[in-house]
């Protein structure tokens, strides 16, 4: 295949973990716009918009610019998301789209479940995607969400 021949790659995958605190306090973290912007603007960017509506029906906007030293530097990422399905401390349901410049990278539809357990939460997320000219997206958004979580225990921790 050349690079010039377009490519859309479809995958699932699903990421968990597990939070020695309740599964409110954690839904909060996805569900507060103060508290999900500590976990999820972090990172080798700038941050340009955050902007957040957390109900059914209701959506979300970061956009950031990648910094010198990124192997995309100056690139800038928009990602827009539509809630579809929120039951408080069990389910967030959320479509997204990704974009790279401004071309359209991917299309995601994302379940995260909160579930007790005997140690916490232990928090599913299930990521079912469309990757469009980007045939390791899958891949590193799977790495990316890991990232995230990574974030977000440490958030809780704190």
């Amino acid at each position: 295949m050349t690079t010039t021949e377009p490519t859309t790659i479809h995958d699932t995958f699903v990421v968990e973990r597990n939070y020695p605190q309740s599964p409110e306090r954690v839904f909060g973290a996805f569900a507060q716009p103060e508290r999900k912007r500590r976990w999820y603007t972090e990172g080798d960017h700038e941050l340009k918009e955050f902007a957040m509506d957390f109900r059914i029906g209701g959506n979300e906007r970061l956009h950031y610019r990648f910094k010198e030293g990124h192997p995309i530097a100056g690139s800038e990422i928009l990602n827009e998301s539509d809630y579809h399905d929120i039951v408080p401390n069990q389910r967030i349901v959320v479509t997204s789209k990704q974009s790279l410049n401004g071309k359209p990278i991917s299309i995601t539809l994302v379940t995260l479940e909160f579930l007790p357990s005997g140690t916490g939460t232990d928090l599913v997320l299930t990521n079912q995607g469309t990757y469009v000219d980007w045939p390791d997206g899958a891949k590193m958004l799977e790495h990316g969400w890991g990232v995230l979580l990574e974030r977000v225990g440490k958030y809780l921790a704190s």
